[in-house]
C-alpha cells in the first residue's frame, strides 16, 4: 500500500511539473526551427530516425494521444469547442492539443483524490472525512489547469492592450511613409516582438496565403479578444469597405489608444489610495494607538491598581 501511495503521489507531482513547464516553456526560436529544417540526415534508415527520436515522442506522445481520444469520445461537442477557443486565446498551453489538455485535467483529477484518500485511509481518518477531503482534491485537480490557462489569457490580454498604441504607432509611420498595409506589417515584424507583434505576423501570413485582408483582421480579433485591438481591426475592415485612407485611420486609432491607456493610468492611480487603506487601518493604526495609547493606559492601570 506504501509502495502504492508513494507511485501515485510521484506520479501527481510529475504531472503538475510538466504542466508548469509545458505551459511556460519559451517557445521554439524561428532561428533554430530553420537550422533544424536544413540538416541533411545522410545515410540513416528510418529506424535509425525513430530511435534519434527523444523519447517523449517515441514512447509517450503517442500513449497520450491514444488515451485522449479515448477520454475525449465521452465529452461534448460544446465544451471541446470552449477548450479549444480557449487554447487559441492562450496562445497555446505548452504543446499540448485539445485531446491532451483533458487527459492532463482528468489525471489530475483522479490523482489527486486517490493520493489524498490513501494517505488519510493510513493515518486511520473518519470515512466522512476521506470522502469529503478527496472530494475537494478531485475538484482541485479538475480545476487547477483551467485556473493556469484562464492566468495566461489575462496575461497574454493585458500584453497586446499595453503593446497596441506603439505597435500602432509604427504602422501608422510606416503607413505615411508610402509603403502599403501588407509592407507595414511586415516591417512592424522585423522591428518589434511581442505577443501583438507574432498575432500580426499570423495575419501577414494568412493575408500571404491567400486569405482576404477582412477575414485575417477578423480572425485575429476573434484570436485575442481585446476590446481596443477588436475596435481597430473592425475600422480596418471598414475602411477598406468604404476605400477611407488607412494612414488616416491609423492615426485616429494610434491616437485613441494612447489616450485610453492614460485614463487607465489615471484610473489606476485613483484606486491606489482606496486599496491601501486595507494594510493602512489593519496594520499602520494598530501599531500607532499602540505608541500612543500604550503608556497612558499602563499609567491608569497602575494608578486604579494602586487603590
Amino acid at each position: 500500500m506504501l509502495i502504492l501511495i508513494v507511485t501515485l503521489a510521484a506520479l501527481t507531482l510529475f504531472l503538475l511539473i510538466y504542466l508548469l513547464l509545458s505551459a511556460y516553456a519559451p517557445a521554439q526560436g524561428a532561428i533554430e526551427v530553420r537550422l533544424k529544417a536544413l540538416v541533411v540526415n545522410h545515410g540513416r534508415n528510418d529506424i535509425d530516425e525513430e530511435l534519434a527520436k527523444p523519447f517523449s515522442k517515441r514512447i509517450l506522445s503517442p500513449v497520450t494521444k491514444s488515451l485522449a481520444a479515448t477520454f475525449m469520445g465521452l465529452a461534448p461537442q460544446s465544451l471541446k469547442r470552449i477548450v479549444e477557443q480557449r487554447l487559441v486565446m492562450a496562445g497555446g498551453f505548452g504543446r499540448l492539443s485539445v485531446n491532451e489538455f483533458f487527459l492532463l485535467c482528468i489525471s489530475l483529477a483522479v490523482g489527486l483524490p486517490t493520493v489524498t484518500g490513501l494517505l488519510l485511509i493510513i493515518m486511520k481518518a473518519p470515512a466522512n472525512k476521506v470522502v469529503g477531503l478527496s472530494m475537494i482534491a478531485f475538484v482541485i485537480g479538475l480545476i487547477i489547469p483551467m485556473m493556469m490557462l484562464t492566468r495566461k489569457i489575462a496575461a497574454r490580454k493585458l500584453s497586446i492592450q499595453k503593446s497596441l498604441p506603439d505597435v500602432l504607432d509604427l504602422l501608422t509611420v510606416s503607413v505615411e511613409a508610402g509603403l502599403g498595409f501588407d509592407g507595414a506589417l511586415a516591417k512592424l515584424v522585423e522591428k518589434m516582438k511581442g505577443v501583438l507583434v507574432e498575432e500580426f505576423n499570423r495575419v501577414l501570413q494568412e493575408i500571404r496565403m491567400g486569405v482576404s485582408r477582412r477575414d485575417a483582421l477578423v480572425s485575429l480579433g476573434t484570436r485575442c479578444d481585446v476590446s481596443d485591438l477588436s475596435m481597430f481591426t473592425t475600422s480596418l475592415i471598414q475602411a477598406d469597405q468604404l476605400g477611407v485612407s488607412i494612414g488616416n485611420v491609423l492615426r485616429v486609432q494610434s491616437v485613441s489608444m494612447r489616450e485610453k491607456r492614460k485614463q487607465r493610468a489615471e484610473e489606476k492611480a485613483m484606486k491606489a489610495p482606496i486599496k491601501m487603506m486595507i494594510p493602512l487601518v489593519l496594520f499602520i493604526f494598530p501599531s500607532i494607538f499602540i505608541v500612543l495609547l500604550g503608556p497612558a493606559v499602563i499609567q491608569i492601570m497602575k494608578t486604579f491598581g494602586n487603590k
